[in-house]
């Protein structure tokens, strides 16, 4: 098991949303939140940042951002989730786009649809203003263990 795995464990289990963040590089730079819902279901958030702007005409999100905010909540949420200190590995990430991301917050929450000993699948939705008007939705494979 790696530092980082042990560190994660500590700070998932004592709840330290934003020391798990800060442990995530890309995360870190892109901005992204975490916290619970009123479920105590995990919620992410990318705050508007100026520089997250991909189209200055509309404004409108980065689509390389939206897709990295999914791809990083996907495997956050996985890792929460599970027992085991091994970091899952991204096989497959298939993301559609549905509307153009606003120059405001973007939210995302994901449901881990299947959990095997090998493969994990973990489906991401986001949206702004409206849960029932999603921006994005997409499918992650994570490769558990390599076996070894």
């Amino acid at each position: 098991m790696s530092d980082f795995m042990q560190t994660f464990d500590r700070l998932r289990d004592e709840k330290r949303f934003a020391e798990v963040i800060a442990a995530v590089p890309y995360a870190r730079l892109m901005g992204v939140e975490c916290g619970e819902d009123a479920n105590g279901e995990l919620l992410f958030s990318l705050p508007f940042y100026e520089r997250n702007v991909g189209n200055t005409t509309l404004p409108a999100l980065h689509g390389g951002l939206i897709g990295g905010f999914l791809e990083n909540a996907a495997l956050l949420h996985l890792m929460w989730n599970r027992e085991s200190l091994e970091a899952p590995k991204i096989v497959d990430f298939s993301l559609d786009y549905l509307r153009s991301g606003k120059a405001q917050t973007l939210y995302a929450q994901c449901e881990i649809t299947k959990q095997g000993k090998r493969v994990a699948h973990v489906l991401i939705e986001a949206w702004q203003e409206d849960r029932k008007k999603p921006v994005a939705v997409a499918r992650a494979h994570f490769l558990l263990s390599t076996g070894s």
